[in-house]
This record gives structure tokens, sequence and C-alpha cells, in this order.
């Protein structure tokens, strides 16, 4: 964890780095200068109607209307870069997950968890509702309506290195939480997953947010995804670290959770977030915090001399954590009144958000119930993701830990998913199967 409040300082080659990108694209200065304020006056304007419109803000649709949406409403999803969709599976089968997930963490008391001595966030992949889930026809055709908010070019579709089937949808394993209530979370603030320093540093990343760079900030596309399959989200191995492209994040609930019982929040507005944070680092306040005027963007200097990435800090194996926003941090953005819990869901429903969304867990469950949900992101097939989906069905088939988590699970565990408990063929292609 960092000791400080914006970042703690990077190594100085990411004052380079900064320099690095500003010579890349004409007229740099200028044209991030004025896109600074331009983003800056859209989030003031923004963030009020988030904030006065709160959880309603986030899209819902019931999984069998997905296909009926008017493109004003597609539209509207992809800004926002979230969505509830309404029952994906029935109550019942839902229930019965959890239940079953709850019977398993009984029998078998030494799996791994957190908090360590109430477990509650469990390092499991492969137990039967995970399995079964994961290869439910609904939570595919999920997948496949989510990956389709996305386009590739026709140069993508050709190159085998970078060839993008949007509706293949391919399965990527996760864990799951039954939250207690009562229980207080502090592990998870806003944040951003998929990649840390890599937005700026690995040059395909980069160039995902090239209309940012280059002053056109309003035709960024976050739903292009050429740029995005040939990324590398991970360049100095950081643990638990996703290494595929998940077109959007997801859970399922299997229980009832409203705002308040330790749910989701999101910043619902993935082009304004977008262009905020990648700017970010190319400018510093020239007032404290809190001094009037201190958001005006005239009161933000240009910067290529420090080498502070908000948000993004040293980790103790020479990597990089992050992005973390905070007041201090990303002041703009108002997460003290933007961050937004989706509206309550019940067993079966499915929440979804944008690889590039900010997102937290609320720190108090203050309900009744159980918060418990399976983590279950939406994922096409690209070459980089058919690879490790490969590598992932070997750790499946040999009950170890998948690729990208630390290597934790044990032999003789009761109640572990097999194979042949995938019977739905569109589930054994999404598994390697």
């Amino acid at each position: 964890m960092s000791s400080g409040t914006i970042s703690d300082t990077l190594p100085a080659r990411f004052a380079d780095l900064k320099r690095e990108i500003a010579a890349s694209y004409p007229s740099f200065e200028e044209n991030v200068t004025r896109t600074w304020k331009e983003v800056i006056d859209q989030l003031k304007l923004v963030n009020a109607e988030i904030a006065k419109e709160g959880t309603n803000y986030i899209p819902q649709v019931s999984f069998r209307d997905l296909d009926k949406l008017s493109e004003e409403e597609i539209e509207r999803i992809k800004r926002r870069g979230c969505i509830v969709i309404r029952d994906v599976v029935s109550d019942e089968e839902a229930i019965k997950w959890r239940q079953d997930l709850q019977e398993f963490v009984a029998v078998n008391p030494d799996v791994d968890g957190n908090p360590i001595d109430d477990k509650q966030f469990f390092m499991l992949y492969w137990t039967k509702p995970q399995v079964l889930a994961r290869a439910h026809p609904n939570v595919l055709a999920a997948s496949v309506w989510l990956n389709n908010l996305y386009h590739c070019a026709k140069g993508d579709q050709a190159d085998a290195a970078t060839h993008v089937d949007l509706s293949s949808p391919l399965t990527y394993a996760d864990r799951f939480r039954i939250r207690k209530p009562g229980s207080h979370w502090k592990a998870f603030p806003p944040h951003l997953d998929g990649g840390s320093i890599e937005r700026w540093e690995e040059p395909n990343f980069r160039q995902c947010f090239s209309a940012i760079f280059s002053g056109n900030w309003q035709k960024f596309d976050a739903y292009d995804i050429g740029g995005r399959v040939r990324s590398k989200h991970s360049l100095y191995g950081r643990p638990n670290q996703s290494t595929v492209f998940r077109t959007f994040q997801g859970w399922m609930s299997v229980s009832e959770t409203a705002p308040g019982e330790g749910t989701l929040q999101v910043f619902p507005d993935v082009l304004l977030s977008d262009a905020y944070i990648m700017l970010r680092p190319f400018f510093r306040p020239i007032l404290s915090i809190g001094s009037e005027g201190f958001y005006e963007a005239k009161n933000w200097e240009f910067d290529l001399v420090t080498s502070v990435f908000p948000g993004i800090f040293p980790d103790a194996k020479g990597g990089f954590s992050g992005p973390r926003m905070s007041l201090a941090t990303h002041p703009h953005l108002e997460l003290d009144r933007t961050m937004t819990s989706v509206p309550k869901v019940f067993p079966g429903d499915m929440v979804f958000w944008h690889g590039d969304v900010v997102h937290a867990v609320e720190e108090y469950h203050k309900g009744l119930g159980p918060s418990a949900v399976m983590f279950i992101p939406a994922v096409p097939s690209t070459a980089q993701n058919i690879a490790y989906v490969e590598k992932q069905k070997e750790a499946f088939l040999k009950g170890r830990t998948p690729p990208d988590f630390p290597q934790n699970l044990k032999d003789g565990w009761v109640g572990i998913g097999k194979a042949d408990d995938i019977t739905n063929p569109m589930g054994r292609r999404a598994m390697g199967l």
C-alpha cells in the first residue's frame, strides 16, 4: 500500500515516458490543455446528473429483452459502461448454486479465503456451481451480446495474431464471495483493473487512447477492440492481474443485495473517466486542495517534468499497482458523490461493467442476509484469449489454480466440478473442451 496521497514517486524513467508520449502527438501540449478544460467542464455537468439520479442512472434490462433494445438505449449503455441484466437464470437455480457454495466451504474448511479469520471472499475456481454457471447457455448468450457492443476492423479479422470473434465466447475462471451482514471491507476502493501503468507504458495499450492524446477526446471509442487485443495488460507479472482481454467484467448474483449491502459501485461514464484518467498525469495543481479555484482548469499546469502518475504505486515485487482513484488523486471525478451503487439485484441477475470503468465495493454491508456473487466476465475469442483458455483448461482438468492466480488449490476437496458437468456444447467450446 502507498504511504502517499497522490502517488509514490515512480522511477525517473516515467518522466521520460511522459515526454515520449508528448513527442508522439503533434501540438500535444496545446491539444491536451484544451481537452483538459473541456473534460473538466463536462465532468461538472455529468457529475451533477449522476449524483441527482443515483442508482437510477445505471441501465437495467431483462435478459429476454436484450435483442429488443433501441439504438439509443444501446448507446446509453455503452456511454455509462455498465448494465444490470435481469433474470439471466432462474431464482431457483441461482439460489441452489449459493447453497451448494455454502456447503462446499462448510465441508472443506481448509479452503483459502479472506478475511483469514472469517472467510467470505474465496480463492476457489472450480466448484461445481461455478463450473455450471459459466457454462450456462444464458450466461454465454449474455456474454455474446456484450462482446458485440465492441467492433473490430476487417484487418483485425484477417490477421491471425489479432483475430477476433465476438460471437464465440470464452470462459474465464474467477472466484466468488459470500459476504456476511455487518462486514466492513476496505480492500476495494475505487480503482481500475486490466492494466496499471501499462495503460501509458505499453505501446499498444496506449494507442487505444490516441484520440484523447491527440485532442479529439469526444471521438474516443472505448469499444474499438483493435488495439486492446494487441495490448499486454501485465508487463510486470502482478499477481491476480488478468492477462486476458475482458470486454466486460461481471458477476452473477446468487442472493438479494441492495445498495448499502456491500454491493458494487461504479463511476458510470466511461468516456469522461477514460479521458480524465489518461490525461491526469500530464497536469498538476497550482493551488493546494481545498483552496478556492482549485478545481478550475486554469489552476492546473502542464507537467512533463515529474514522474508522478496519480493513483499508480510501486509494489514490493518491482511492479506497479493501481490505478486507484480518490479525492486526492482524481479530484474532478468527485467520487464522494459520483460513485454509484448498482440497483438491487436478485438471484440470477448479472451485473457487468466495462474494463475501463472505475469501480469499487461498498465498505459496509448493512443488510440482513448474505451478499453472494460469482465473478463471471464477458470474454471474446482472440488469439491471446484462446491461448490462455488452453492453459486454463489444463489447470481445470488437473484440479489446479488457473494461470492468472496464485497456486493454492489442494487435492481431495469434496464438490469440485468436472469436465463431464459441462454438457452444453457452447459451454464446452468456451472452456476449450
